[in-house]
């Protein structure tokens, strides 16, 4: 088969089913994306290039539409040049969220598209007006429904549409989910393993040794902000290391802002802003923000992981939550729409409320407290991964979906 995938960010969501089809066999594969340094066996890259950037003069609320028809604009023309030297694809698969796929259908009217949604925004539900410590301004609501612009240009494409998990699928209004298949992304099994031999010895993590005898509490997002519960977990954290002075405090990721409002610029980053609120009633020399840091290091610090604490507004769950319960951590997790569909309580982790940080220490010294308990959830969340999240069965259901699509089913 002919496949043209279409991500800005090569290869985006479809890492693993490029590697998939490449070593299957019998595929041509051409990607279309903005330049980066990314490479993938087997794969024709075909970059495309903004001719122009957002005017000024563009209404605020419009920027991210007008954008969004300046990348489908520069993706047609990529794919114009395709079509004239001869590559016709059997079908297209794309992310709808940045408007690539909007123009591509003129190119090739008669290749179906396959899209990826991934969330629709609402102004009084999710993630917006959740938390009451960053109440939204009702002049941005405008703003908000005009995000949904492009999704809604996408359906009205008629073409075909997936999504990774349920929750994702409900903010849709009801006439879009049925045009939108439920694909659950899968997780390597055998990388995200659980490895009960790491808690016996010294273990570093970044240029940290922790010892056998240590209790690590892991906290993994993209960026360290208010979306994915900074604020409550560095909340949470003198009530564990008070009760726990064996305890350990890991924290990943970046200083940035990936989604909602950026810190107050006096400030610094949300994590300045947070950790100065309580660094006078925690031992600050067990607590380590590692940053953002490469693949290993982060599976090592899951592994090890005593109990590891996922939060995030009702929004879109992080890859870390499923990649947490393959390696079969002991898993905290707030009691959002989005970690519900995961974590079932007391089954495959403890859920808390996400505003309210005693709750959260509570959970954390319940895991590191009762041996028993953490033993069940770390078992019963690897069983999960195992049922629900494999790689494997994620491909295999991806192969029926595009076979079906281009009718070979």
């Amino acid at each position: 088969m002919r496949f043209l995938f279409v991500h800005q960010n090569f290869p985006g969501q479809f890492l693993h089913l490029v590697r998939h089809l490449h070593e299957q066999g019998g595929h041509e594969i051409v990607f279309i994306s903005e330049a980066n340094e990314g490479h993938l066996p087997g794969v024709r890259r075909v970059l495309y290039r903004q001719d122009r950037q957002v005017s000024a003069h563009t209404h605020p609320s419009l920027r991210e539409l007008e954008l969004g028809l300046i990348r489908a604009e520069a993706v047609a023309r990529a794919a114009a040049t395709l079509k004239s030297l001869g590559y016709t694809p059997d079908i297209i698969i794309g992310h709808h969220g940045w408007g690539e796929l909007l123009n591509i259908v003129d190119v090739y009217p008669s290749t179906p598209i396959l899209g990826y949604f991934e969330f629709f925004y609402h102004t009084d539900r999710n993630d917006v007006d959740f938390d009451p410590e960053f109440p939204p301004r009702t002049d941005l609501f405008p703003t908000v429904r005009v995000k949904n612009a492009i999704n809604l240009l996408a359906l009205n494409l008629n073409q075909y549409g997936q999504t990774p998990t349920l929750f994702q699928r409900s903010t849709y209004p009801d006439w879009a989910q049925e045009r939108i298949t439920l694909l659950r992304e899968g997780v390597n099994l055998d990388l995200c393993a659980p490895d009960p031999a790491i808690f016996k010895g010294e273990v570093v993590i970044g240029p940290h040794v922790i010892s056998p005898k240590d209790k690590l509490i892991t906290f993994v997002a993209r960026n360290l902000e208010p979306y994915r519960g900074i604020h409550s977990f560095l909340r949470a954290l003198p009530a564990v290391l008070e009760e726990r002075p064996d305890a350990r405090i890991v924290l990943i990721g970046g200083d940035g802002t990936s989604y909602g409002a950026p810190p107050p610029a006096e400030v610094g980053s949300w994590r300045d802003l947070f950790l100065k609120e309580v660094a006078s009633r925690i031992d600050l020399d067990r607590v380590h923000f590692l940053g953002k840091v490469d693949y290993d290091t982060f599976r090592t610090a899951l592994k090890r992981s005593d109990a590891h604490v996922y939060l995030t507004y009702p929004f879109v769950a992080s890859w870390s939550l499923r990649e947490a319960m393959a390696t079969g951590c002991a898993l905290i997790g707030s009691e959002t729409a989005s970690v519900e569909e995961f974590i079932s309580d007391r089954q495959t982790g403890l859920l808390a409320p996400f505003l309210e940080p005693d709750a959260i220490a509570r959970a954390i010294l319940e895991i590191l407290e009762d041996r028993r308990l953490a033993r069940r959830l770390r078992k019963n969340a690897r069983q999960f991964a195992e049922n629900a999240l494999s790689l494997d069965h994620y491909l295999a259901n991806y192969d029926r979906l595009i076979a079906s699509i281009v009718g070979q089913a």
